[in-house]
């Protein structure tokens, strides 16, 4: 049935962007997702690209290194991306602000308007790490 569910409706594709700030664990993400299991990386200086397939989806993951000199290229590679997986590292705290900032010029770029967005709170397990409360603080009075 799910073969047949298959050909009739197509598999899709989907260009996903990872974007975030060094060290916040993008490359890590995307190998876990692809393999299953973790893997030692290095920092990405470039891009990692690979096809991770979930049901009838292969979502082509776009993984664009994160030091502050790349990131004035992360605008080269919206151009048809459908959704945008923005990593932050919550172990991070001194450097919270600079990922919104940078979160903020991504999604008021006219190329990612109708982009899809997941925020992934990395690093949840180490100590010192915000949780949803100080991650999201409520707004002011």
């Amino acid at each position: 049935m799910g073969k047949m569910l298959s050909k009739i409706f197509g598999n899709k594709e989907m260009r996903i962007l990872m974007l975030g700030l060094d060290a916040a664990g993008k490359t890590t993400i995307l190998y876990k997702l692809k393999l299953g299991q973790s893997v030692t990386t290095i920092p990405t200086v470039g891009f990692n690209v690979e096809t991770v397939t979930y049901k009838n989806v292969k979502f082509n993951v776009w993984d664009v290194g994160g030091q502050d000199k790349i990131r004035p290229l992360w605008r080269h590679y919206y151009t048809g991306t459908q959704g945008l997986i923005f990593v932050v590292d919550c172990a991070d705290r001194d450097r919270i602000d600079e990922g919104r900032q940078e979160l903020h010029r991504i999604i008021n770029d006219r190329e990612m308007r109708d982009a899809i967005i997941l925020i992934f709170a990395n690093k949840q397990d180490l100590p010192d790490a915000m949780n949803e409360t100080l991650f999201n603080p409520p707004p002011p009075l």
